[in-house]
């Protein structure tokens, strides 16, 4: 039993880690890193800040997608974050990976 436990376990870590490697491909590949980073501030919130302020928002991915999509200034300072040249999808993608980082 622990056996099966454990194997389930496993492929949901693998689930994990294959749908996160194209989302962390395209936080590089959309320039994402040059202003932030999962841990720490750079120009931009570090994304576990992020998760930790829209924690328990119902509307978080879809607030955090229009962000990602359109731009934004305020919400963390003056410096204003611009638009992405980035589909619905991919920002909902972005959103939702963000969201999840703790």
């Amino acid at each position: 039993m622990k056996t099966i436990r454990w194997a389930v376990l496993s492929l949901a870590l693998l689930q994990g880690a294959a749908i996160a490697a194209p989302v962390e491909a395209m936080l590089k590949s959309k320039n994402c890193m040059a202003c932030h980073s999962v841990d720490n501030k750079i120009v931009g919130p570090a994304f576990k800040a992020i998760a930790a302020k829209y924690k328990g928002d119902k509307n978080a991915v879809t607030l955090l997608a229009g962000k990602i999509q359109k731009g934004s200034v305020g919400v963390w300072g003056p410096v204003p974050m611009g638009p992405n040249m980035i589909t619905g999808d991919e920002a909902k993608q972005l959103a939702t990976w963000i969201l999840a980082q703790k």
